[in-house]
């Protein structure tokens, strides 16, 4: 048995340095993608600030101080997919390379139903499912951004009926891409009312080429 009393040196233990406060610019950018994360969620209730703020581990004050309101961090989304979208987008429409049918509209088509796809929360904003309760600009915002992708299909869809010649391209391209698009916003939220089991590329090239 041993006997010595004495006491052996206690191992210096580190303490936790303080909390690394992130830029403001990473703040930002945390508080949108947290945000897309809860819109993931099947069936995600309305999503208040406050419940924001318990995920993030802030105070309600500090979200506020990146963004002046909800409906401000709802148009970064929006701007987010608006960029996203429409970079390729119009790389597609002004492209001087042909594309042979269903073309373009169905690169188009495919460039949406894609980003939805690896976007879950994006898509529910999109087909407006998380912004029922939400400011009506929003709404107004998404309804615009697939007026502009219907607007897209007219162009190369006038330009594909005028090469084959049909006397009528205009009005052909009108009554074309508003099928487009109503197929594309059809894909989208079934894919989000089906709690995202539903896969906006499902049977994809198929139903392109019945659509073209």
């Amino acid at each position: 048995m041993n006997t010595d009393t004495t006491p052996e040196p206690v191992a210096a233990t580190s303490q936790p340095g303080p909390r690394k406060r992130p830029k403001p610019g990473e703040r930002r950018t945390q508080i949108l993608q947290v945000l897309a994360g809860m819109l993931e969620q099947p069936g995600a209730e309305r999503i208040t600030t406050a419940a924001l703020a318990a995920k993030l581990e802030v105070s309600e004050a500090a979200l506020y101080r990146h963004f002046a309101s909800k409906a401000q961090m709802f148009e970064a989304l929006i701007d987010f997919i608006e960029t996203s979208v429409f970079g390729l987008v119009n790389q597609i429409a002004d492209s001087a390379l042909p594309l042979p049918p269903p073309g373009k509209a169905a690169r188009i088509a495919s460039v949406v139903l894609q980003f939805g796809e690896k976007n879950p929360g994006m898509t529910r904003v999109m087909v407006g499912d998380a912004l029922v309760y939400e400011n009506e600009r929003l709404v107004a915002r998404m309804n615009q951004f697939f007026d502009r992708i219907e607007s897209s299909l007219r162009q190369v869809l006038r330009v594909a009926a005028e090469a084959q010649g049909s006397m009528t391209p205009t009005v052909q391209a009108n009554a074309q891409a508003s099928v487009w698009v109503s197929f594309i916003i059809g894909r989208l939220q079934r894919y989000a009312r089906s709690g995202f089991k539903r896969l906006p590329t499902e049977q994809l090239e198929a139903s392109l080429k019945a659509i073209g």
